[in-house]
């Protein structure tokens, strides 16, 4: 399926990465404390440009691929972070999504936003059947968000995953499509 995701909600526009974002993506991307729990910290703008080129789909749908989505304030056209949905399954039935918010723009709903946006896309458009977010378990803020969003913890898994050097544990969140539509 060669399309894109362009989506616009009451205070967002949200639109596939392109490299005219990678000096905005690289500001709050590499602050390395903020994003402690992120699998990906850019330390210079070629590190961006190779992400963007080298690590991310342009087409949406494909097994084992990264779609990477900016979100943009409508008001002042500021870019303010970035989602990834990572399609799981040859059979594209199952999607993960991350989500990465610049530190001064925490706290105002605008991830939340986001995500809801992007999962009524996934749910209604494109027909998927879960959704999950692999969360560091000691990123309180991760997980209530996705809790807010009616995910359950489904797994925890002790020190399954290398991030920035250091064995980290990993919890699972998961929503499936029925749950979704009971909200």
């Amino acid at each position: 399926m060669s399309a894109v995701i362009e989506i616009n909600t009451e205070r967002l526009q949200l639109r596939p990465i392109s490299l005219s974002d990678a000096e905005a993506i690289l500001k709050y991307r590499s602050d390395s404390i903020t994003n402690r729990y992120q699998g990906w910290i850019p330390k210079t703008i070629d590190d961006v440009y190779d992400f963007i080129n080298n690590k991310v789909s342009l087409d949406i749908n494909l097994p084992d691929s990264w779609y990477q989505i900016v979100i943009i304030k409508k008001n002042g056209l500021e870019l303010i972070g970035d989602l990834g949905i990572h399609f799981l399954d040859k059979n594209i039935k199952q999607v993960e999504l991350g989500c990465t918010l610049d530190k001064y723009q925490q706290g105002k709903g605008y991830a939340t936003e986001a995500l809801n946006a992007v999962l009524m896309y996934l749910f209604n458009e494109l027909d998927k059947h879960r959704i999950i977010s692999s969360i560091d378990p000691e990123n309180i803020k991760s997980i209530k968000l996705f809790e807010r969003l009616d995910f359950q913890k489904e797994a925890h898994f002790k020190k399954s995953v290398l991030l920035n050097g250091k064995w980290a544990d990993d919890a699972i969140y998961a929503i499936l499509k029925e749950e979704w539509y009971k909200k």
